[in-house]
């Protein structure tokens, strides 16, 4: 991935986030804004000693989505309720999966904690800032300093030991208040969540991925679109379940052997790009396709261009990176 602006650079949104750059290196412990390491004692309050409570601290939502553009107020947030930060994508499932188990942990928690979900391909700034090689990954942000919990799923009694581990570090910080949902009171039963039904054939694909049948997925959305062939939805679907069936069975010590041992293999190719764009380097793979290009005879030309169509619907037509690889491909096919 690459790197981020230097300080003092604005970010998409005019939001400077090379705080969250800059970090120490690995291995050393996280400071807060006096400097102290993260754990050592606040100064001035007695070791053990509560702080006094405060009132809650009101937001939307103990659930909102961290962009580039209002990650500023998320910071200011951390110095009084500890924000985790849950960076996913809409293509991977397991990211999908943890940041449901996130939500509703945090939510049940009583607003110990803000959970921030972000995006990795509408947010590329904060994706960059917390160095997510790969989703889903897992940060804490408090008193505006980020600290790395985990990459991959963990398992729902893991992330709750987690969770209780940064209230810990939170309160060794003088992090102790609580949020409260704007208009929602403190015993009320959170209102529930109605969604847009979707079409039949998009539903039954829904239930073909959670089953792990991704050809009878492909099968569905594949007749929305002979049904409706503007049906941008079923389009992005076919794309994303299409990647998952690529990979499906095959570990990554597999993949990325047999592409290093039959580098002419065309297929063993393009499936180290899924595999890079699966696990969030996205640029990498574009390269390596628009890399692979030139040397292929006009059919694995024709498949690497389809295929680098198809992973932008993936990814989403409006994702920065789509641009710049759109334009590199166009001046090698003319």
């Amino acid at each position: 991935m690459t790197n981020m602006p230097p300080s003092g650079s604005n970010l998409r949104g005019a939001v400077d986030l090379s705080s969250l750059v800059n970090r120490a290196p690995a291995g050393t412990p996280p400071t807060a804004r006096n400097g102290a390491p993260v754990g050592a004692p606040v100064s001035g309050a007695p070791v053990g000693e509560p702080a006094a409570p405060t009132a809650p601290v009101t937001v939307p939502s103990l659930v909102l989505d961290g962009t580039d553009a209002n990650f500023g107020d998320l910071l200011e947030l951390s110095s009084r309720v500890p924000v985790i930060v849950g960076l996913w994508a809409s293509w991977s499932e397991p990211s999908t999966t943890l940041m449901a188990v996130l939500e509703q942990l945090i939510t049940g928690l009583a607003g110990q904690f803000v959970l921030a979900r972000v995006d990795i391909d509408a947010n590329p700034q904060l994706a960059q800032a917390f160095q997510a090689q790969s989703v889903p990954t897992v940060a804490a942000v408090i008193t505006g300093q980020p600290v790395q919990l985990f990459t991959g799923p963990l398992a729902e009694e893991q992330i709750a030991d987690v969770l209780g581990r940064v209230l810990e570090l939170a309160a060794q910080q003088g992090v102790t208040g609580t949020a409260e949902a704007a208009g929602v009171a403190a015993d009320a039963e959170p209102a529930a969540v109605v969604d847009e039904p979707l079409p039949p054939h998009h539903l039954e694909a829904y239930a073909a991925i959670e089953a792990g049948d991704y050809a009878t997925a492909q099968s569905e959305y594949r007749t929305a679109l002979a049904q409706n062939p503007n049906d941008s939805m079923a389009v992005a679907g076919l794309a994303q379940v299409s990647l998952l069936a690529r990979l499906q069975g095959k570990t990554i010590d597999q993949i990325r052997n047999g592409a290093a041992s039959a580098p002419d293999d065309l297929d063993a190719q393009l499936l180290v790009a899924d595999l890079d764009l699966s696990g969030g380097h996205i640029e990498d793979a574009f390269d390596r396709l628009l890399t692979l290009f030139p040397a292929q005879p006009a059919p694995g030309r024709n498949t690497i261009r389809e295929r680098i169509l198809e992973l932008f619907e993936v990814i989403g037509t409006d994702d920065p990176r789509v641009a710049p690889t759109r334009s590199r491909l166009a001046a090698l096919l003319y």
